[in-house]
């Protein structure tokens, strides 16, 4: 198309916009189906569309652009050697009815989107090293150009804001720092200007920020003085309120230190220069006002005080010991500006914030918590001693008033640094604990800081319990105050589990105090798993006596239930009352076995049971279970799902202080997954297996409950499994665990072990990941057993073709390729367990055409299934080789997607 005609101009920007995006798509992604004699064509009409587009839309002259980068990315170095050189004489060229400045700036956004292109381009790996090499050469003539048009006084700032954007396009390309010298300083220069500002702080921040940029300590140190020189602009701008300048300059100074200071700091005849630098950035940290809300500058400059703390300790012990004699003090400072940046406003004021913003702030605070730990690694003990002479100061200085922000502070830094470091043998804490109790807390802020820095010291409490007269009582008075549930609970729950065995002569009054808020606090469950803990270290008789004051109640409220009418209320309730009870349990446990969270993998199980003996735990867990086997099991599944919960950590805790309810359990989740068959029955069945299974006494109640289980699965695979997904995962993984723990469960007569194997075969086809990955487990637990259990032999042989022919379909694209890796494990079981099988199902398996895809040859089939064949011990081998033909099935060999993948 001709200027002159403007055919394309006729349409609207959408349709235009749409064909060039077209274009782009059609070189940048099937450039091998462009031939080689239309390239020349193709860029003489780009090179003409652009300049009929320069002075019209801005969205397509842009897409237009970025087509013709991707034709120079494609042809370049060998069929366009000289890319850049000829677009830059193309657009310097008069004519065609287009004004300089249109022109000048079509081709300022060709060079800008040219290096973009090629960091999102699909290139092979090979060809973007040598087009990033011919890009390197081609910044010659693009350095003069820029420094030209930014140069000129009588420059347009649109004109100097692209040059500023296609600096810093380049400039990702690794361009040494060396060669952009120059323009980089002339960045400095348009930084006054409010036009330039953003994209020249952005160019330096990208020139400067480059790995490469480290190897040109000279033109860092020429920049270090540059950056210093915006301190007025900086001051200014916080003074005019100006946020959007001290970001930008922050940002500058942060991108210098934070990228190069084991440069800079190695300049020791320079040491002034970049000190200067650090109390730039400390001021830039210290700035005035509360973030997020009156600055958002201060966050940036973090990450920049542990990178200048890694590298002086980087040193050796000689060098670094100058450079502590230096920073430490930086660091005692950086410890008091945190600590003021962490303070909230005033009430009045924290008000007014909206909910994010007290959010950000609340992250903010997080940061500034993870600083103060990473900074007690140079400190050391003599910063704890720093706050508590702080500390110590505010509360016991009578005349003159300290807000409570700064004593909430103080208290924050602390408990940063308890949270995460052995703090039990500083002498600063007992020191603190005294402390704790005279301050006048009036604030929730002030109060909730309160309850986390004890909770911090729970550890340090366990080592000296003398000490928990003296903050015990704030934390059960804090428990009945909704506002301080969260804090208040979570330390005593810390506290119950480090210091339990020093907590009898208090356990009456926490019990009290406990079952008074457990209605009525949010975190009724972290207070039962505090009031297990605490339990877990009394006489036996206590424990009865107190777990049936705690546990009567609910019995009774869950009675009163099973009596009304179901509905979503009663549904509600019962679940409450039964996580209430399963988080108790959860952490009860007078064998000492703790377990805070009650999460996990099954434990390992005992070799031997302990000695026998009254268990408090198993006595009232019998007796709660009966109860509400009596009156939850006919109601609502999520009833049943909290039921099998209780029962799951009860077993996980007590193992084989378990055995006696055995029989009982077994019964219960016969009749209950009978009744509602859900996945949480099946997952507490494989722990019983797990557990139980071995034991001779126990040995009939599980394999008459694995069979029942086991009887109405498969009548749910008969109706339809594919509604039941998470039933079919559970099963699979049941399944699994009876082969690895007691085979002999395979060997009844009541069990269909073949239907079992065919459910397993179609279960293979399913779409979700986990039964997947949980059926091919199942397999490779079951393909060893054909050797001593003659039921799994004989469903083997006869059926064993079915269950390749499925893997074989899945390896052809039926499955996604992230789960190759478990239908090769399968695979390999195959090889090594039933190998003269195998040979023969593979030939007949391989010899249908189109099987497993139709894209692979029969040639390819026959490679494949030597292959297989040859590998009988690597495992890893067997899985590429897997991979490998999945990507021939599929059409992907080869490609660079699947190279990504």
């Amino acid at each position: 198309m001709s200027c002159s005609s403007r055919q394309l101009l006729c349409y609207v920007p959408e349709i235009q916009y749409f064909g060039a995006s077209a274009l782009h798509t059609k070189i940048s992604r099937y450039w091998s189906d462009i031939p080689s004699d239309q390239y020349e064509t193709l860029k003489t009409q780009l090179f003409s569309q652009i300049a009929c587009f320069s002075s019209g839309s801005k969205m397509v002259l842009t897409r237009l652009c970025v087509a013709l980068a991707s034709l120079a990315l494609n042809t370049m170095p060998e069929a366009w050697p000289g890319a850049v050189p000829e677009m830059v004489r193309v657009f310097q060229e008069e004519g065609g009815g287009v004004d300089g400045r249109a022109r000048c700036l079509a081709l300022l956004e060709l060079l800008t989107v040219l290096p973009e292109e090629f960091q999102t381009s699909r290139l092979p790996q090979y060809r973007k090293g040598q087009v990033r090499g011919a890009l390197g050469r081609e910044w010659g003539s693009v350095c003069p150009l820029l420094q030209q048009l930014l140069r000129r006084g009588d420059s347009p700032g649109a004109v100097k804001a692209r040059v500023l954007r296609c600096l810093s396009s380049w400039v990702l390309l690794d361009v040494p720092l060396s060669e952009s010298e120059g323009l980089v300083e002339d960045c400095f220069t348009a930084l006054p200007d409010p036009e330039l500002f953003d994209t020249a702080v952005e160019a330096i921040v990208n020139a400067i920020s480059q790995p490469d940029s480290q190897r040109y300590v000279n033109t860092l140190l020429k920049l270090v003085p540059q950056v210093l020189s915006l301190q007025e602009q900086l001051r200014e701008a916080i003074q005019n309120g100006d946020m959007e300048t001290s970001h930008g300059i922050c940002r500058i100074a942060v991108a210098l230190g934070e990228n190069h200071s084991r440069s800079l700091l190695e300049q020791v005849e320079h040491w002034q220069g970049f000190l200067a630098l650090v109390n730039m950035i400390m001021f830039c940290t210290g700035i005035p006002g509360h973030y997020p809300v009156n600055e958002t500058t201060s966050s940036l400059t973090l990450t920049f005080w542990y990178t200048l703390q890694d590298d002086i300790m980087s040193f050796d012990p000689e060098r670094q010991a100058v450079y502590l004699q230096v920073y430490r003090p930086v660091y005692f400072q950086l410890v008091d500006v945190l600590l003021h940046k962490a303070q909230f406003p005033s009430d009045q004021e924290y008000a007014s914030w909206s909910s994010d913003e007290k959010e950000q702030f609340r992250i903010y605070r997080v940061d500034i918590s993870d600083t103060l730990m990473y900074v007690y690694e140079m400190l050391g003990a003599e910063l704890l001693s720093n706050l508590y002479e702080k500390l110590g100061r505010i509360l016991t200085n009578t005349e003159q008033a300290s807000s409570w922000q700064h004593t909430e502070a103080l208290l924050y830094g602390f408990q940063s640094i308890a949270e995460t470091i052995d703090v039990n043998y500083s002498d600063v804490i007992p020191g603190l604990i005294g402390l704790i109790p005279r301050i006048s807390i009036n604030n929730v802020q002030l109060a909730d800081t309160v309850m986390f820095t004890i909770g911090a010291l729970a550890e340090w409490l366990a080592d000296h319990p003398v000490m928990l007269s003296s903050v015990l009582p704030l934390v059960l008075q804090a428990l009945g105050n909704p506002d301080l549930s969260v804090s208040s609970v979570s330390t005593l729950k810390k506290i119950c589990r480090e210091c339990k065995f020093d907590l009898p002569p208090y356990a009456t009054n926490i019990v009290a105090v406990s079952q008074v808020c457990v209605c009525a606090t949010s975190q009724c469950m972290w207070l039962m798993q505090a009031l297990g803990f605490l339990l877990s270290a009394l006489p036996v008789e206590e424990i009865l006596r107190n777990l049936h004051s705690l546990i009567t109640p609910y019995i009774q409220q869950l009675e009163k239930l099973a009596d009304e009418t179901p509905n979503p209320s009663n549904k509600l309730a019962i679940i409450h009352i039964l996580g209430l009870l399963s988080n108790l349990f959860t952490t009860l446990d007078i064998s000492k076995q703790e377990d805070e969270s009650g999460e996990g993998t099954a434990p390992p199980v005992k070799t031997a049971p302990p000695p026998p003996g009254p268990n408090p735990v198993r006595d009232i867990t019998i007796n709660t279970q009966l109860k509400m086997n009596s009156f939850t099991l006919p109601y609502f599944p999520p009833s049943s799902q909290a039921v099998c919960a209780i029962f799951e950590k009860s077993v996980r805790t007590l193992l084989h202080d378990f055995a006696p309810m055995v029989s009982q359990l077994s019964e219960m989740l016969g009749q209950m997954y009978s009744t509602i068959p859900q996945a949480s029955a099946l997952d507490l069945t494989r722990q019983m297996v797990h557990i139980f299974a071995s034991e001779t006494d126990n040995f009939p109640p599980i394999k008459a409950l694995f069979e029942l289980v086991t009887s109405v699965t498969l009548s749910i695979f008969q109706q339809g499994p594919r509604d039941h997904p998470d039933i079919v995962d559970s099963f699979m993984q049941l399944q699994a665990q009876a082969l690895k723990r007691k085979p002999d469960l395979f060997l009844s007569e009541s069990l269909d072990v073949k239907a079992v194997f065919h459910c397993g075969v179609l279960s293979l086809k399913f779409p979700e990941a986990p039964t997947v990955k949980s059926t091919c487990l199942f397999f490779t637990e079951l393909l060893p057993r054909c050797s001593d259990v003659p039921p799994v032999a004989r469903v083997v042989q006869e059926d064993g073709k079915l269950l390749l022919q499925a893997v074989l379909e899945a390896i052809g694209g039926g499955s996604s390729r992230s789960l190759m890796d478990q239908f090769a494990e399968v695979l390999f079981s195959l090889n090594k367990h039933c190998f003269p099988l195998l040979t023969v199902w593979l030939k007949e398996a391989l010899q249908a055409a189109g099987f497993p895809s139709t894209r692979v040859t029969t040639e390819q089939k026959d490679t494949f299934t030597q292959q297989i064949l040859r590998e009988r011990v690597n495992k890893r081998r067997v899985k590429d080789i897997v991979k490998e033909f999945t990507l021939v099935c599929r059409g992907l060999h080869g490609t660079e997607y699947a190279a990504e993948y």
